[in-house]
């Protein structure tokens, strides 16, 4: 590959020319065909194009909704952008078992959201703290112009605080900044303020006479939103009697059922080999919904997983009771998203979603996204102490498979027919297809 200059000046077509001339014959053919993913609705492109650098075309995931979540008393259809197949259809089935147990029961325990000013100071730290305390209504004061349409919404800055980090890396200091942030997920609105903080603190150190030159030498290392929000939680849980868990595959009554799969959810608080599967299985239900409404995935990955880290060893974000005849199952999860600002306000789809959810706040968004991660890992952990996980995911990979060896819709209608009682594999469906093509 060869380097260029002034790449980011081309137009799309120009870039993907470039790329392709780069490239063999059948990734040449692959980039040329680029073009048939763009928008036809050019103002809709030029906005897909705007959310990026570089762009060259549009990479398209499947849309799907998943029906009859009752959480709190209200029903919902919830959209879910995801490419593996088995993920909607297992919230689906999760959603509509629970549905007839009284639904899912979620409550947003909190929702402060973190910001840091990260800087070094040379003195004694008790000098620092008497600054810190005296100056903390000012520091405040001078960034109330930024906070002012967030307090009229309900929300801005919470809390402010210095903190010690000088037995982690010498003379290390944070300004620990909690805040408020609504239906915003906030990103912005608190950085802004950290840099606007970090200056004015640095200025008021200066001018402060009662310090050293050594002392009045604040070295600002960064500004930053945290996306750790262990104050920003949701809870979910679904709840009946052992006995209306009902009969599974296999003759499995509820008891035995509510016992193993009580049993499976144990082994992922105290082993994190299965918790990492246990917990990637939560995600595939959250991120689905946060992709599809425009929030960060990365963020409430990275933010979902340091949770589970939380007490030194990774564990499942899910726990099970079984008291008094009561099979409990719920989850606890930080989920810092938003309902307006960012994509959420841009992309066409991630409205659509929105609106599909009667335009939630950003609180009735966490109980939605953690309902689906519970209902998903529901599904999965049912799955795994019952038929075994392949059986429904391969059935649901099927078509997969079939479309990947280029078969024909009369192909695929016969592949599903002779599938129905099998077991599915890539080598079986690859030979069912020759024997059927002679």
């Amino acid at each position: 590959m060869k380097t260029v200059s002034g790449f980011s000046k081309m137009s799309k077509s120009e870039k993907i020319n470039w790329l392709s001339e780069q490239l063999g014959k059948e990734a040449k053919h692959l980039v040329k065909s680029m073009p048939n993913y763009w928008h036809q609705d050019q103002e809709v492109q030029k906005r897909f194009d705007e959310f990026s650098e570089n762009t060259l075309t549009n990479y398209d995931l499947p849309f799907g909704i998943a029906p009859n979540f009752l959480i709190n008393g209200k029903v919902y259809s919830v959209p879910m952008v995801i490419e593996e197949s088995s993920v909607v259809a297992a919230a689906s089935l999760g959603a509509k078992f629970w549905l007839e147990r009284g639904g899912f029961k979620t409550t947003v325990i909190a929702t402060k959201k973190v910001g840091q000013v990260h800087f070094k100071w040379q003195g004694p730290k008790e000098k620092l703290y008497s600054f810190f305390n005296e100056r903390k209504s000012d520091l405040l004061n001078a960034v109330a112009h930024l906070t002012t349409n967030m307090e009229k919404r309900g929300g801005g800055i919470v809390n402010l605080t210095l903190v010690d980090m000088t037995h982690k890396i010498e003379n290390y200091y944070q300004l620990k900044l909690e805040a408020e942030t609504c239906n915003a997920m906030g990103a912005n609105f608190i950085n802004s303020i950290l840099e606007e903080l970090a200056r004015v603190f640095k200025g008021a150190v200066l001018l402060d006479n009662s310090f050293n030159s050594n002392e009045k030498d604040v070295q600002i290392i960064m500004c930053i939103l945290s996306n750790y929000t262990p104050d920003c939680i949701v809870e979910a849980s679904v709840e009946c009697s052992i006995e209306d868990l009902g009969q599974f595959a296999g003759d499995m009554g509820p008891r035995e059922f509510a016992e193993k799969f009580s049993t499976a959810v144990r082994i992922a608080e105290i082993d994190p080999n299965r918790a990492v599967t246990h917990n990637k299985g939560i995600m595939n239900g959250i991120d689905s919904v946060v992709i599809a409404t425009g929030n960060d995935f990365r963020a409430i990955e990275a933010c979902a997983h340091a949770y589970a880290a939380r007490d030194g060893q990774y564990r499942s974000l899910s726990t099970v009771s079984l008291s008094d005849d009561k099979f409990k199952f719920s989850i606890r999860v930080p989920l810092a998203v938003g309902t307006v600002g960012g994509l959420t306000s841009l992309h066409p789809l991630a409205k659509t979603s929105l609106a599909i959810l009667e335009n939630p706040s950003a609180q009735e968004l966490m109980q939605v996204m953690a309902a689906v991660g519970l209902a998903q890992n529901f599904g999965a952990v049912k799955s795994l102490v019952t038929t075994g996980i392949q059986k429904g995911h391969m059935k649901l990979h099927l078509l997969n498979i079939l479309n990947q060896l280029d078969a024909t819709q009369s192909e695929i209608e016969k592949g599903k027919e002779f599938f129905v009682d099998k077991v599915v594999s890539y080598t079986g469906v690859r030979d069912f297809l020759n024997s059927i093509r002679g």
